[in-house]
């Protein structure tokens, strides 16, 4: 029954996420930092892969989120600027949680964390 569940939200996470991100890809991109391109290539290469994960297989949702969460602390430490860095580290907190989260099969977190990263990292990026 959990994984029930797990399939009738997750695909609701895929298009509220999408929707977050696709929203603030034009906000990440606004910045001409190259960590902001990257952060917004990171999130489409993240997108591609949440799309082919079932969503009754909360493990591999779980990877794919800790993979984007690993590539934003990595961004993080080649940003020049000391709010950016801080953005992509503090998104990158967010989306591990919701990470172990997803993992166990509860999506209200990663739905938040979704909507919400693009926003905040186009911010700094701004």
């Amino acid at each position: 029954m959990r994984y029930g569940v797990m399939r009738a939200v997750g695909a609701g996470a895929v298009v509220l996420g999408a929707s977050g991100l696709l929203g603030g890809c034009g906000v990440v991109s606004a910045g001409p930092d190259p960590v902001c391109t990257d952060t917004k290539e990171a999130f489409r290469q993240y997108m591609t892969q949440v799309r082919k994960a079932p969503a009754a297989d909360p493990a591999r949702w779980r990877q794919e989120t800790e993979k984007l969460a690993g590539r934003l602390d990595e961004l993080a430490g080649e940003a020049g600027d000391g709010d950016l860095e801080k953005a992509l580290k503090t998104e990158a907190d967010r989306l591990r949680a919701a990470a172990a989260a997803v993992g166990g099969g509860d999506v209200t977190q990663f739905n938040t964390v979704m909507t919400e990263t693009p926003a905040r990292i186009g911010e700094a990026c701004g």
